[in-house]
C-alpha cells in the first residue's frame, strides 16, 4: 500500500493517540520508503539507532490499542522527536476539538509537510506528482525548498534548462532518460 492510496484522513475529526500513533506508523514507513506501515519493532530500532532512545514495543502496543491513553512526559518527547511532530498531537483530541482553529503550538514546518502529505494523497492517481509531495514533505526544510521552486518559476527558461540537465519530464509527468551522464 503506497502512502497515497491511504485513506486516512488526518485532523478533520476527532482522534485518539491510538489513531494518531496508526496514522504516523503509516506516514512514517511510507517517508522512509519501505512501501507499508513501520512496524512497532521498526519503531524501537529506529529510535534507539536514531536517536539514541529507549521505549519498548509492549509499551508502543498499549498506545496503539488505546490501552494506555496517556504518555509520560519522556515518551511523549520521544516519540514526537521521532515522528517530527509538536509533542501536544500525541494525546487524544480535546471535546469539541474543531480543525479549523489553528493554533501557534504547531510548527509551520510540521503544518507543510502534512498538507504536502495530504496533497500527495490527493494526488494519488498521478503517481509521480504524488512521489514529488512526498520526497518534499520528507525533506528536512520543504518551506526552502518550496521557495527555491518559486525563484525557478520565476525564471521559465531555467524550469526547461533544469529539466533538460536533469533529465527532463514528459507531458505525463514520466522522468525522461536524458541528463548528467
Amino acid at each position: 500500500m503506497h502512502i497515497a492510496n491511504c485513506d486516512i484522513i488526518i485532523a478533520d475529526r476527532y482522534m485518539t493517540l491510538a489513531e494518531k500513533f496508526r496514522y504516523l506508523r503509516t506516514v512514517e514507513g511510507h517517508l522512509r520508503g519501505l512501501g507499508r506501515d513501520m512496524t512497532q519493532q521498526e519503531i524501537v530500532r529506529a529510535i534507539s539507532k536514531d536517536l539514541k532512545g529507549k521505549i519498548s514495543q509492549p509499551y508502543l502496543s498499549q498506545i496503539e490499542s488505546g490501552k494506555r491513553r496517556h504518555l509520560t512526559n519522556s515518551s511523549r518527547l520521544l516519540l514526537a522527536r521521532f515522528f517530527k511532530v509538536h509533542p501536544g498531537f500525541l494525546v487524544d483530541d480535546p471535546d469539541g476539538y474543531n480543525t479549523e482553529l489553528l493554533t501557534d503550538l504547531r510548527l509551520d514546518e510540521d503544518q507543510l509537510d502534512m498538507w504536502l502529505v495530504n496533497g500527495a494523497e490527493r494526488f494519488r492517481a498521478d503517481a509521480p506528482v504524488a512521489a514529488a509531495l512526498l520526497a518534499l514533505a520528507k525533506h528536512d526544510d520543504s518551506r526552502r525548498c518550496l521557495l527555491l521552486l518559486h525563484q525557478i518559476l520565476q525564471t521559465p527558461q531555467l524550469v526547461d534548462r533544469l529539466s533538460d540537465a536533469l533529465g527532463g519530464v514528459d507531458d505525463r509527468g514520466q522522468e525522461g532518460k536524458g541528463g548528467r551522464q
